[in-house]
């Protein structure tokens, strides 16, 4: 039976929704032009005020936001409240430049905690729950957003971050751990040391996962499910809009609910800007219409996907976003053709290798060169090189289908490639462009 944390709320009527956007935009777009100039100037230079934007029908007109604008404004350029009323900041995982930090109201957490124990109670959390947070905590917003989900929800929370694998898995045991939270790469890490151990789904207590903060494919889920003998769900966020919780999934895994009261989502042609129409592919962008202190409008997230408002038989009536298909960000463009990161992935898992692996991206002789390292698993592992060179050939095969480019495949020893505690480093590009 489908538990919800707002039932008011997130099975409201499609007019409803609409009228908490319409009113709540009209409001946040004069906060801002008010109390950020930064985004005024932007607004002004479009020749916009706040009176032109009525309701949420006339977002199309306000400016974006991006990670640039960001990165211009730090540190304080996008506060909308006095510095006395925030009570936090977050930021964000990058490595570089300067980071992202967002701030909050005490009221802005408040609802991202909301946002957070919607998603627990959509994958089955209650007040009976044990709840096992190991996302990092300190300024990532995986740990805080999920730690404070879980209190609202009611559940008993451990609030063990990442890292020390081997004592996670005790504290699963020991404290009998029915929800994990974490990185799906640490998930399946977690997985792999038990099998280590000698332990498998049945030695632990765990029915459900949420994961979230890097992309992971269809494959991956069914891996870390069988792994851990769990229910795996999605969840999405990002730092620039308060942190996980801005969509999730509901048992329906059909694509993860918008919290449409909090965020309205659009979605764009990346390279025209120009609003497409529903079910279309394009750049997803979000309005955060309730987050006072850093409220961010229009912000191109660069990730890739469709929304769907598809009636969902959870009974949420929120838009679904479907999982993100790539970033236009960490497209690789090798020798002229597009590649995700993604798409390499669902390969190595339809033809039963872990989701450890690296992509090195290089430029030899001005052409560009992709060679994929792969992790075999022990059952795998042969010093027999005319096995090896032979699952070689049948990547590069399974690649070639998929991506329409060669790329080298170097199968590697187990355990070779640095394991991620956090957001795993995927890609790493030599080419000096």
């Amino acid at each position: 039976m489908e538990q919800y944390y707002q039932p008011e709320i997130e099975r409201a009527s499609r007019e409803q929704i609409k009228a908490w956007q319409d009113q709540r935009l009209a409001a946040q777009v004069r906060h801002v032009w008010d109390n950020v100039p930064y985004y005024r100037k932007k607004m002004e230079a479009k020749g916009l005020t706040p009176a032109d934007v009525k309701s949420s029908d006339d977002l199309y007109k306000l400016p974006f936001l991006t990670k640039a604008d960001l990165r211009e404004a730090y540190p304080y350029g996008l506060v909308g409240v006095p510095l006395k009323d925030c009570v936090r900041i977050q930021s964000t995982s990058g490595t570089t430049g300067k980071r992202v930090v967002a701030f909050y109201t005490q009221a802005d957490i408040d609802l991202w905690e909301d946002c957070c124990a919607r998603a627990i109670m959509a994958a089955g959390g209650t007040n009976e729950d044990v709840c096992q947070v190991s996302y990092g905590y300190g300024l990532f917003t995986g740990g805080p957003g999920l730690n404070g989900g879980s209190h609202k929800v009611g559940c008993l929370t451990i609030p063990t971050s990442s890292g020390n694998t081997e004592r996670q898995i005790m504290f699963i045991q020991d404290l009998s751990a029915t929800i994990l939270c974490c990185t799906p790469s640490y998930a399946a890490y977690i997985g792999e040391t038990m099998k280590e151990m000698g332990l498998g789904p049945d030695d632990i207590p765990l029915k459900a996962g949420i994961f979230g903060a890097e992309a992971w494919s269809q494959e991956m889920r069914r891996d870390i499910e069988n792994t851990l003998g769990i229910k795996a769900y999605d969840i999405y966020g990002l730092t620039e809009l308060s942190g996980p919780g801005v969509s999730f999934e509901c048992s329906a895994q059909s694509g993860m609910h918008v919290n449409e009261d909090h965020f309205i989502a659009e979605i764009i042609d990346p390279e025209t800007g120009e609003v497409l129409p529903e079910g279309s592919q394009g750049e997803l962008v979000f309005t955060s219409i309730t987050k006072k202190a850093f409220p961010l409008l229009r912000y191109r997230t660069r990730d890739i996907c469709t929304l769907t408002r598809e009636p969902c038989p959870c009974g949420r009536t929120h838009v679904k976003m479907q999982k993100p298909q790539g970033r236009t960000d960490d497209m690789l463009i090798i020798r002229g053709v597009n590649v995700f990161p993604s798409q390499i992935e669902t390969v190595l898992l339809n033809h039963g290798y872990p989701a450890n692996y690296q992509i090195l991206v290089d430029r030899v002789k001005n052409t560009d060169t992709l060679d994929v390292q792969v992790e075999m698993t022990p059952e795998m592992f042969t010093d027999n090189l005319g096995d090896v060179a032979a699952r070689q050939k049948e990547l590069v095969e399974g690649l070639r289908s998929m991506l329409g480019l060669t790329a080298k495949v170097t199968l590697v020893a187990p355990k070779s490639i640095v394991r991620s505690e956090g957001k795993a480093v995927r890609v790493i590009d030599k080419r000096k462009i």
